[in-house]
């Protein structure tokens, strides 16, 4: 395909910068563990389910902890040695402390207890490998869709309507089926248990959730003779949680930023640092493919002015990701067309925005957002919109591609209106298959001078973020002009000092034992 002519020593002082700013957070954040941090580590070991009052039992373990003042030494393997004391399984533990027969205490053999805790957790690695080997089977044998992949939501509340919904888009030709969560589900501190049916704007994300959509998007994948993805959301104070979750259970996608926790729900800093670190660790491990989230700074701030913010966040996540283990082609960077549509040249911009994070980013799997914040409600010219947006993602070979709906700023999207989009997309990548290898860049020209503004301001603003450190910047308001303190937030309760004895098995286990270069 065709080039713009971009500075490669620009790109890669700018990634420098980004791999400083995200070691730094990384090298602080080290000191500390969470709640939910413990909570997934305690999935990951076999608990689940509820109590009598239907709080989850890993919520009711780690409080437990909390109240014994042991949790900065580790949940695992306290509850490990005292499986192995009363001969009991994880989740025998979890119900015994739930009924207040078992008071957890640390091991009386701390290294007994760790390896111990190591061989437990080796059998939950074991089942998340056999499920990434699954998934590597299935594409192998039915194969899956060309990229530019399309990404379809559903959204009724009710996980068995979601179902009815996402063998519905498959048929019609979706790729990714997305279960969007439940209103405001990132700001409970706990995840919600079993099937549910009453989600307001998005179904829960929940274990059997992710079980029942699981099985019906393997069942007509067969039928189709393709595998179908499914995604869902790892982010808010939950975030490493529904990673082990997803893990489990096969997902193939999450969306799993390392800030928009921060910006966009007012999440404590530390707690998103830390949160995202795990759960990106065991994505990582799961094989699935991570979606970032700053498509969304695009919503608050405007997308020709801070189209740098973009990429600049777009690089440090990709440094997060990489200290989590993710390789590039779990890295679904996101990014969106959502220039003002009576900007004059907007169509061009957006070309060059699309085509400088494909060359910056030439081995990530790309996420590209459509036209949501300047949709007025017109179907038709939203139409047209999404058609435009089509065209951008297919000439630029984005990756994941969210399919625009005409109804956008109407309502949610109704099958008939996925329908739609998905003919829509499927017309333009067809019609225009070829296109982006017929076509070249103009030297000097207006999407190549563009792109190469966008860069330089990108690589100024991250030297300046590494100056002042990323909280501050955050603090600033440098992303999506929304300003955040590390003190202020939802979660900080939930951060914990790690005791000198701190033991995890999972890192140990999931990390690669060496960092690439581009980490280190």
């Amino acid at each position: 395909m065709s080039q713009l002519k971009l500075d490669q020593a620009q790109i890669d002082r700018a990634r420098d910068s980004a791999r400083r700013i995200a070691r730094q957070v990384f090298d602080e954040m080290s000191q500390y563990t969470t709640t939910t941090v413990e909570r997934a580590t305690l999935r990951l070991l076999g608990i689940d389910g509820i109590d009598e009052n239907y709080v989850p039992l890993p919520n009711v373990v780690v409080d437990h902890l909390q109240a014994q003042n042991l949790l900065q030494h580790g949940a695992a393997p306290i509850v490990v040695a005292a499986m192995q004391e009363h001969n009991l399984t994880a989740q025998q533990v979890a119900e015994a402390v739930s009924k207040g027969t078992l008071t957890l205490a640390l091991p009386k053999d701390a290294d007994a207890a760790r390896k111990a805790t190591e061989v437990q957790a080796a059998i939950m690695c074991q089942h998340i490998a056999g499920q990434r080997a699954f998934r590597a089977k299935q594409i192998e044998t039915m194969g899956e869709a060309p990229t530019p992949w399309l990404y379809l939501i559903v959204a009724t509340g009710n996980i068995y309507e979601d179902v009815v919904q996402a063998r519905a888009a498959a048929e019609q030709g979706a790729d990714i089926i997305a279960v969007i969560r439940s209103t405001g589900q990132s700001l409970l501190d706990y995840v919600p248990y079993g099937a549910t049916t009453e989600g307001f704007g998005g179904t829960y994300a929940t274990q059997e959730n992710f079980k029942l959509m699981r099985a019906a998007l393997d069942e007509v994948g067969e039928k189709l003779g393709r595998y179908i993805r499914l995604t869902n959301y790892c982010s808010g104070l939950c975030m490493p949680e529904i990673a082990a979750m997803g893990a489990i259970e096969r997902l193939d996608m999450m969306l799993n930023d390392s800030m928009y926790g921060i910006i966009f729900r007012d999440i404590n800093m530390k707690r998103t640092f830390i949160d995202q670190f795990f759960s990106r660790m065991v994505n990582a491990y799961a094989g699935i493919i991570i979606n970032t989230g700053e498509d969304n700074y695009l919503t608050t701030a405007d997308a020709y002015e801070a189209a740098h913010t973009v990429l600049a966040s777009q690089l440090i996540n990709e440094q997060f990701a990489y200290l989590s283990g993710l390789q590039p082609d779990q890295m679904g960077l996101g990014h969106a067309f959502e220039i003002n549509p009576e900007l004059e040249n907007g169509f061009l911009w957006e070309m060059a925005h699309a085509q400088l994070v494909r060359q910056v980013f030439p081995d990530a799997s790309l996420k590209y957002m459509p036209p949501t914040k300047h949709m007025t409600g017109n179907i038709f010219k939203g139409q047209v919109q999404d058609t435009l947006f089509n065209i951008v993602s297919t000439v630029t070979n984005q990756n994941i591609h969210l399919l625009g709906m005409m109804t956008e700023a109407i309502h949610t999207p109704f099958i008939q209106d996925r329908f739609l989009a998905i003919q829509n997309a499927k017309y333009v990548f067809g019609t225009m298959k070829d296109l982006n290898s017929e076509i070249e860049f103009k030297s000097g020209g207006k999407i190549e001078t563009r792109a190469q503004e966008v860069l330089a301001e990108t690589e100024k603003i991250l030297a300046e973020i590494e100056a002042m450190g990323l909280s501050a910047a955050i603090g600033k308001g440098t992303f999506a002009e929304i300003s955040r303190t590390p003190t202020g937030g939802k979660g900080l309760a939930g951060v914990i000092n790690k005791a000198a004895d701190y033991y995890n098995p999972f890192p140990q286990l999931m990390l690669p034992t060496t960092l690439p270069n581009h980490a280190a």
